[in-house]
C-alpha cells in the first residue's frame, strides 16, 4: 500500500509502496550503498563481480519474498567468510588465486559453491530452530564469548592478507586507508554521504595511483558493455567441496548475532516511524528464527549461482534509518538494478582495474573493523571477562585461530579428517569448534559461581 498522507511525517514502513520516481531513487541509493563492499569481498576472493551483483539482488529479492515483505533487509557479500575462503582458494586453486593478474577463478569458485550453500542450509535449520525452541536455548551454545571471539580471530587472522596486498604500494595503500578512516569518521552523519566511506576511500587511492602510472586501464577499454555473467554451478562431485561446507557454514557462527542484532535495531526504528505515523508497531524482532531463515536462504541462492557469500547489510540499515525509508518495495527496486548491473562489462573492468594496494589499504580498516565488531559484542552482552570459564574459551579461541592463521603453514592445523579435512583443519574452523565444545562442557557440568 502507500504511505498514508494524513500525518506530516514522512516515511514509509515494510508494507509501504512509494510513488516511481521515490521508489527508483531511493532503490539506486541502497544498490550504491551495498556496491563497494559486496564488490571488495568479490575482488579480494576472486569471484566474479558480475555474478555477485546478479546474485546480490536475486538473493535479496527471494530473501524479502521468504520473509513475507516483513523484514527489510538489503544482502549483499559478507566479509566473515573471507579469510576461510582465501584459505580455500590458495589450497585449491593455487595457481590462479596467487596471480595479480588474475581476476577470476572459477575451480576455487566451484568448490565454495558448494560451502555457501552449505552455510545457508546451516542458517535456516537455526532459524527453525529459532521458531520451535526460541532464541535463549541457541544462546547457551553460542553465548557471546564464543561468537565475539570468532568475530575477532576471523579480523585478525586476516592481518597478513591485508598487509601482503598493501605492500604491492605503500604509499597508495596507506593513503587509501587514511582517506578512508577520514571520511568514516568526519562524514558520519552528512546523508548518503556518510555511508560511502568505502567507495570514497577508494576513489582517493584510484585517483593516486593513476597519478602514479599504475592503473592497468587496459582492462576497461578491453571489456565489453554487456556480458553475460559467468555463473557456475557448485562443484558437488568434487570430494574436496564437503570439507568446505563444514570451514564455511561455521562462520555462521559470527554472522548469526551480526544478522540478530540488525533486526532488533531496523525493529526499533520502525516501529518509532510507525508511532509517529499513527499506525500499529510491526515488531519485527518477533521475527528471529524467520529472519535467519531469510538469510540461509539468500546464502542458497548466491551458493548455487557462484556469488560471494552473503548477509543483511547494516550499512543498509542505517541509511534506512537516516532516510525513513524501511519500504520493501524499494528494496525490490534495488535488487533489480543490482541484476542488472550484474551484465554490465564495463563496470567489472573498472573493478578489476582497481590496483591491489588500493584493495590492501582498504582491507586494513575493514579486517580490523571485524575484529573490532567481536570486542564490541562482548561489550555489549556485558561479557564477565573475570568468569574463569570465559576466560578459558575466549582465550583459546582467540590463540588457537589467530595463530593457527597467521603460524600454520597454509593455516591448517594437522589433524586429518579422510573425506571431511584431508589436508588438515582451517585455525578459525578448528578455534570455533574448540570454543564451542568446551563452552558445553561448562553447560553441561556448570563450575561454581
Amino acid at each position: 500500500m502507500t504511505a498514508t498522507k494524513t500525518s506530516a511525517v514522512q516515511g514509509y514502513l515494510p508494507g509501504d509502496k512509494p510513488p516511481v520516481g521515490a521508489m527508483l531513487s531511493l532503490g539506486f541509493q541502497q544498490v550504491l550503498t551495498m556496491f563497494p563492499a559486496t564488490v571488495l569481498v568479490a575482488i579480494l576472493t576472486k569471484f566474479d563481480v558480475g555474478v555477485t551483483l546478479l546474485a546480490s539482488g536475486i538473493g535479496t529479492i527471494i530473501a524479502l519474498m521468504v520473509s513475507k515483505r516483513k523484514i527489510p533487509m538489503y544482502y549483499g557479500s559478507s566479509f566473515s567468510y573471507i579469510a576461510v575462503v582465501v584459505t580455500a582458494m590458495s589450497l585449491y586453486a593455487g595457481d590462479c588465486f596467487s596471480d595479480p593478474n588474475t581476476f577470476y577463478c572459477p575451480e576455487g569458485v566451484r568448490l565454495v559453491q558448494v560451502g555457501i550453500m552449505g552455510t545457508g542450509l546451516f542458517n535456516i535449520l537455526i532459524g527453525l530452530l529459532i521458531m520451535k525452541i526460541g532464541k535463549a536455548a541457541l544462546d547457551k551454545v553460542l553465548p557471546p564469548i564464543v561468537t565475539g571471539s570468532v568475530a575477532i580471530v576471523i579480523g585478525v587472522a586476516l592481518a597478513g592478507a591485508a598487509l601482503g596486498m598493501a605492500s604491492a604500494n605503500w604509499l597508495v595503500a596507506f593513503v587509501t586507508l587514511i582517506a578512508t578512516v577520514l571520511f568514516s569518521v568526519y562524514l558520519r552523519g552528512k546523508g548518503l554521504l556518510g555511508m560511502l566511506p568505502i567507495l570514497l576511500g577508494a576513489l582517493v587511492g584510484y585517483l593516486l595511483s593513476a597519478a602514479l602510472g599504475i592503473v592497468n586501464f587496459s582492462v576497461i577499454t578491453n571489456a565489453a558493455w554487456v556480458r553475460m555473467p559467468n555463473i557456475t554451478l557448485p562443484a558437488f562431485t568434487d570430494p574436496n567441496a564437503w570439507g568446505l561446507v563444514i570451514s564455511i557454514a561455521l562462520i555462521a557462527i559470527a554472522t548469526i548475532p551480526e544478522s540478530t542484532a540488525h533486526l532488533y535495531q531496523m525493529s526499533l526504528y520502525i516501529d518509532a516511524l510507525a508511532e509517529q505515523l499513527k499506525r500499529d508497531p510491526l515488531n519485527i524482532k518477533e521475527l528471529i528464527g524467520l529472519n535467519l531463515v531469510a538469510d540461509g536462504v539468500d546464502d542458497m541462492v548466491v551458493g548455487f549461482l557462484g556469488g560471494a557469500a552473503g548477509t543483511n547489510y547494516g550499512e543498509n540499515n542505517s541509511l534506512m534509518a537516516i532516510t525513513r525509508n524501511y519500504s520493501v518495495p524499494v528494496l525490490i527496486t534495488a535488487g533489480i538494478f543490482a541484476i542488472l548491473l550484474g551484465f554490465i562489462g564495463k563496470l567489472a573492468g573498472i573493478v578489476n582495474s582497481v590496483p591491489v594496494a588500493v584493495t590492501g589499504g582498504l582491507a586494513i580498516y575493514l579486517f580490523g573493523v571485524i575484529a573490532m565488531q567481536g570486542i564490541a559484542l562482548k561489550m555489549s552482552e556485558n561479557v564477565d571477562l573475570f568468569s574463569p570459564a570465559n576466560l578459558a574459551v575466549g582465550a583459546t579461541i582467540i590463540i588457537t585461530g589467530i595463530g593457527g592463521a597467521l603460524a600454520l603453514p597454509d593455516g591448517l592445523f594437522p589433524f586429518v579428517i579422510p573425506g571431511v579435512f584431508p589436508a588438515g583443519i582451517p585455525a578459525i574452523v578448528f578455534s570455533a569448534i574448540i570454543g564451542i565444545l568446551m563452552n558445553l562442557v561448562f553447560v553441561i557440568f556448570k563450575p561454581s559461581e
